[in-house]
């Protein structure tokens, strides 16, 4: 189906019409095991873990809305993570975004770190200090572009070539910011896209999920044994659930842009508002890589507001906006990232990455944004 255009492919890949019945809707598989045809065979399936027919479905969308060898589907986002860094072996080097998710660096370093790996965070904003952190153990760079909250944007071809012209360095991007709609790290040179697809692939905030796309076979067996062995697979319920939010992906991610870019272009003027970061602002330092690299500029922009006590007074005062964590839903959220999604870093962890007090991470909905805007303006009114 490579062939068709986009919009296309999110409705019709791994969505055929069931053989069986005819269903125009993938069928939920609620089945733990299958029954075999023989000693040693099967008609494709023996047991959920290894394999489901509704997680095969998604898992074939999502190899191609990114144009990858094979998709794989985990419970959750973090799940997703562990799978890719189970790749890794005792004395391996890995290098990651130094302002990536605050979950991602709990993982790394609270349970990758105790497993024997080194995990060095860089500035992969900055490609010169990609290279110079490289080592001849350096087996993988985890990218986070744009990165949350600050929305921080890594140059993806030239930190794919640089890794590839070193030889057994693989580059892993996250692109659950940006979806698959509005950048193919794929195409970019990268070996592997993660996803949490709790965000803009589900679209609706009613389930957890997590993705990998390899473009290997080898990446593909790889990832299939982690299933087997780990079993932190997705449900075939989830799975349904995010095949059902993919369809509508092109549409919902068009309007969460035009919100996103209306949004940011009110708030730059507000004096309240100290600092923004959206990459789809001209002012924003990184605008130029943005849109050669990017298919658009998403919904997704932090700000400082100053300090903790005026970010509550803020919170406190919406009334469309959510006080909510989590992001890439039909509704709009706001949430304080020192005490949501980098909670789990120190303070001094949190001032080298550059994350303040005072600031305030949006996920722009699908809602009218003249709705929004007058909800910002009143909450921006009370301090």
């Amino acid at each position: 189906m490579s062939e068709y255009k986009y919009a296309t492919l999110a409705v019709h890949a791994g969505q055929h019409p069931d053989p069986l019945t005819g269903s125009v809707n993938v069928p939920l598989y609620l089945s733990s095991t299958f029954e075999l045809t023989g000693i040693g065979t099967d008609r494709g399936w023996d047991y959920s873990r290894a394999g489901n027919p509704t997680r095969d479905r998604l898992e074939f969308a999502l190899a191609k809305l990114e144009g990858g060898h094979s998709g794989h589907a985990f419970t959750s986002g973090m799940a997703a993570i562990s799978a890719l860094v189970a790749m890794l072996k005792a004395g391996d080097h890995l290098i990651c975004s130094k302002d990536v998710y605050g979950g991602t660096a709990r993982l790394f370093n609270q349970i990758v770190s105790g497993y024997g790996i080194e995990v060095e965070y860089v500035d992969t904003s900055d490609t010169a200090s990609v290279e110079k952190a490289i080592k001849p153990n350096t087996k993988m760079i985890h990218v986070e572009t744009p990165s949350n909250p600050r929305m921080v944007l890594s140059d993806i071809a030239a930190i794919a070539k640089l890794a590839h012209a070193r030889g057994g360095i693989e580059v892993s991007v996250d692109n659950t910011f940006m979806s698959p709609c509005l950048q193919s790290p794929l195409a970019l040179g990268a070996d592997i896209v993660m996803h949490s697809t709790t965000k803009y692939l589900n679209g609706h905030s009613d389930g957890i999920g997590g993705a990998l796309i390899g473009s290997t076979e080898e990446h593909k067996q790889r990832f299939l044994l982690v299933q087997k062995a780990a079993g932190g697979i997705l449900s075939p319920f989830e799975c349904f659930l995010v095949l059902r939010g993919i369809k509508t992906m092109p549409l919902r991610i068009r309007q969460h842009e035009e919100n996103g870019r209306a949004v940011a272009e009110y708030l730059s003027q507000h004096k309240k508002v100290l600092k923004i970061n959206y990459p789809g602002l001209k002012s924003h330092p990184q605008y130029e890589l943005a849109a050669r690299q990017q298919k658009g500029f998403g919904s997704m922009l932090s700000m400082d507001l100053g300090s903790q006590e005026n970010c509550a007074k803020f919170l406190a005062a919406l009334k469309i906006f959510l006080n909510a964590e989590s992001l890439g839903g039909v509704e709009s959220l706001a949430s304080h990232s020192a005490t949501t999604t980098h909670a789990s870093v120190s303070a001094e962890e949190r001032a080298q990455m550059g994350i303040t007090e005072g600031m305030i991470r949006l996920s722009v909905g699908i809602e009218d944004k003249e709705d929004l805007i007058a909800d910002l303006d009143q909450a921006l009114a009370a301090f």
